[in-house]
């Protein structure tokens, strides 16, 4: 059993502690979050949390084992450096980081320390995706050509300026940070490395200062394309699709509105499936219900124990970190840009 600690008690952050609840693998024992509200002691209170002055106060604490991070995304690397410093196993939330540089340098902090890392792109860890991964290696869907995800959802129209993720410096690019980069991993997953990006962006309908319009193409080291949409001022939904020369699968589902319940948070981001074979009839099935924000969380506490190595390489860590600043260097320039 790992004992952990969250660090950022949000939306988010809470949603993990709920998904740890009755783990045999992981528990969450303290916490640490920049405004202590009465409902942030509530939910310690609930949660059996004990509330640490600082970040620093948990690392120092050698009851703590690992830090969980849902804390902003220009936080990331310094904490995990600290983390790692100071001997902590590190969970952090994605997006890893905002540039490669920093990604390079939590990684080799990690390395140096022996600790274990782990990242939040949790819908790797869900059945649909390992069914999908499994029918794409073993020659399924034949020699693949093309991949697209669309992500959307309404929660910029509801966030006020002076919230963290209304700042473009934090998430650039509208949606692409808080849910686009988890298409982006499942393409680097399944697909391999990512060549060069190109993409568009801009404000069509919220009232803060940041992109709800983004658009985003993709070339593949392998060969094949990509294409990405994310909308943060319309209504939830996701859908993603692998398209090969014996068929295609469209994985349909949702992605997190602020405010749902943490149960629908959790546990509904796939329904509707289906495969396309290029001859023959159509299969369509509903996706299973699976937490996976449970099991992320569990397979960086297991890898930690000195178990099976966490699903994502930290050279995939790396690598999406680096997609992801050609995408927003791409926004920038309006031209085709490489990944470094």
């Amino acid at each position: 059993m790992i004992d952990a600690a969250i660090v950022g008690l949000g939306w988010w952050g809470k949603t993990l502690v709920e998904s740890a609840q009755g783990s045999d693998a992981i528990r969450f024992v303290g916490a640490a979050t920049r405004t202590v509200s009465p409902e942030v002691k509530s939910f310690a209170d609930t949660h059996k949390l004990r509330l640490a002055e600082s970040f620093e106060a948990l690392l120092a604490d050698p009851k703590i084992d690992a830090v969980v991070l849902a804390t902003p995304h220009s936080l990331h690397a310094q904490q995990v450096i600290a983390a790692a410093g100071r001997g902590k196993h590190v969970f952090c939330e994605k997006p890893f980081t905002l540039t490669k540089k920093d990604a390079d340098a939590a990684v080799a902090a990690a390395r140096k320390a022996g600790v274990t890392l782990g990242l939040g792109y949790n819908r790797r860890f869900h059945p649909e995706m390992a069914k999908l991964r499994e029918r794409i290696r073993s020659g399924g869907l034949g020699a693949i050509m093309h991949v697209e995800a669309t992500m959307t959802f309404p929660n910029a129209l509801l966030l006020k300026p002076t919230q963290w993720r209304a700042h473009r410096s934090e998430t650039p690019c509208g949606g692409l940070t808080p849910m686009g980069v988890h298409a982006v991993d499942a393409m680097i997953d399944l697909c391999g490395a990512i060549d060069r990006v190109f993409c568009q962006s801009f404000r069509r309908a919220v009232e803060i200062d940041a992109d709800d319009t983004t658009s985003i193409l993709f070339r593949m080291k392998d060969g094949m394309s990509g294409y990405l949409g994310t909308m943060t001022a319309t209504g939830p939904g996701f859908s993603f699709q692998v398209f090969g020369s014996k068929g295609w699968v469209r994985l349909e589902g949702m992605t997190h509105v602020a405010g749902a319940s943490s149960e629908e948070r959790r546990m509904r981001l796939f329904g509707a499936c289906k495969f396309q074979p290029a001859k023959g009839e159509a299969e369509v099935w509903q996706a299973a219900r699976e937490d996976v924000g449970r099991a992320s969380l569990e397979a960086f506490a297991r890898a930690a124990e000195g178990g099976p190595a966490y699903l994502i390489p930290v050279e995939q860590m790396i690598h999406g970190t680096a997609v992801t600043e050609a995408i927003v260097r791409s926004a920038s320039s309006g031209k085709l840009e490489n990944v470094a």
